[in-house]
């Protein structure tokens, strides 16, 4: 019998685990459920013996990888699979997947509560300001992407998208107006929302040359990666624009610098909280889930990305 190990250090809604459990078994496996562990060590033990894997933000690594002497298939429950060591993976045969699409309405709202929130001044009691009229600009038109410039029409923003790899014609099939420059992107944008992955094109390409393009009440948000961010770029921002803004899902390395002297003009959350609804627990979670039983059964290997 086949095992399934669900290694979750931000485990998934018990509603989720009920839906995987049941999926899982249904196909005649057996079902792990590593949940809350702080040690490397506890996932390594735990990926020993097992057919497959899924995991969130969790580290799959090389050591994570020679520990698991059985395992065939590593599935990132969410899009971005940076977390995951594909080099290793694919020298000992792993085959490594993600779930595109599944989290995406749930980022795109949560870019949405925080624009709502920092516009409002922290609903502080104070006059804020109003997102229709504004200009917003989604940097990379992916699934979330999408979701986002659905969202931006019915609140009556003006919106454009920059993707290389998408065709004009389907940004303006959508009601977005594409750019072909990123520099015309930041210019045009009083808001923009970052849905690029991190890769070595991407690192450290949200730069002072973008970011000092935008107009005035410059918001940036980022909902996808920290390490897409240059921070000496960012800090450089906050000390020279004080109209500048940044709200983001995951906390910079620089926080307590931009918390000591930049009050009231930005908003990170606690912990990466894209993904965190029930509606997407379900979603990632049983997509995971299926996607192993069909790479078992069918040999399909549709979502690999390795």
């Amino acid at each position: 019998m086949k095992k399934i190990l669900v290694a979750t250090e931000k485990p998934f809604a018990q509603e989720a685990i009920v839906a995987i459990r049941k999926a899982i078994e249904n196909a005649g496996y057996s079902l792990v459920l590593l949940e809350k562990y702080t040690l490397k060590a506890d996932l390594c033990n735990a990926v020993a013996d097992v057919d497959a894997l899924i995991v969130r933000s969790d580290i799959v690594d090389r050591e994570v990888i020679d520990a698991a002497k059985h395992l065939k298939i590593v599935v990132r429950a969410g899009a971005g699979y940076d977390n995951i060591d594909l080099e290793a993976c694919t020298k000992q045969g792993i085959v490594v997947m993600n779930t595109p699409g599944q989290n995406s309405n749930a980022v795109a709202e949560l870019a949405f509560g925080m624009m709502l929130y920092m516009a409002r001044g922290g609903f502080d009691g104070g006059t804020g300001t109003e997102l229709r009229g504004k200009t917003l600009g989604i940097h990379a038109y992916g699934n979330v992407g999408k979701y986002v410039g659905k969202i931006a029409s019915g609140f009556g923003m003006k919106t454009y998208a920059y993707d290389p790899f998408v065709t004009s014609d389907i940004i303006q099939s959508n009601g977005i107006i594409p750019v072909s420059k990123v520099e015309d992107l930041y210019n045009s944008c009083q808001y923009v929302s970052l849905h690029i992955p991190a890769n070595e094109q991407t690192k450290k390409s949200i730069n002072y040359d973008l970011l000092s393009l935008m107009p005035k009440g410059a918001t940036l948000v980022n909902t996808a990666r920290k390490e897409i961010i240059d921070e000496e770029s960012l800090l450089r921002m906050f000390a020279e624009r004080p109209d500048f803004k940044y709200l983001s899902d995951i906390e910079p390395g620089c926080k307590a610098e931009i918390i000591e002297k930049y009050p009231k003009r930005y908003f990170f959350t606690p912990k990466k909280m894209g993904a965190q609804t029930l509606e997407a627990n379900n979603n990632a979670g049983i997509a995971a889930a299926q996607q192993i039983i069909d790479f078992f059964e069918k040999g399909d290997i549709r979502f690999k990305v390795n």
